[in-house]
């Protein structure tokens, strides 16, 4: 069964990592990262609708989204995708506008568990330990526990 997301936010120096398990290939967990379509259904919270506006999964190609929330709020986020290797790895930079000069480095590695499973692991660095507490407390946690769940009821729609 796929696990709960798993987060962990080190004392003392800038990162964020985690983990999550899924009951599903590594190529559907990474098809699911790499296309604009399926990343608009999965990604962030319930409650906010994504729109993108740029989607360019290649090294050296980027991406901009916002996510929209019913009372009309607007999360505007950008980076840049720097190693882009198949079912394998994603490294990237993220930045969410509404903290402008706030730029974490992001590695994201799709491990195949065998049997059909994948473990996927998140590795994020900031500039600095108040920059990575303030994301820490922004509810990202949250937003990534509702999206990876929202990721597997989208898994289990392909699969069926």
């Amino acid at each position: 069964m796929s696990s709960a997301l798993q987060v962990t936010v080190p004392d003392g120096v800038p990162f964020i990592d985690f983990t999550r398990e899924f009951d599903y290939p590594v190529a559907d967990v990474y098809r699911a990262h790499a296309s604009a379509e399926l990343m608009s259904q999965w990604l962030g919270p319930r409650d906010l609708e994504m729109e993108v506006g740029r989607f360019d999964f290649r090294p050296g190609g980027g991406y901009e989204y916002t996510h929209v929330a019913p009372t009309g709020d607007r999360y505007e986020f950008r980076g840049t995708f720097h190693t882009v290797r198949e079912n394998d790895k994603v490294i990237q930079t993220f930045e969410f506008l509404g903290f402008p000069d706030v730029v974490s480095i992001e590695t994201l590695t799709f491990e195949d568990l065998g049997d059909g499973r994948t473990r996927l692991s998140g590795h994020a660095v900031y500039p600095t330990v108040e920059a990575r507490d303030g994301m820490a407390s922004s509810g990202m946690e949250e937003g990534m526990k509702q999206g990876y769940e929202q990721l597997d009821e989208l898994l289990a729609k392909s699969a069926a």
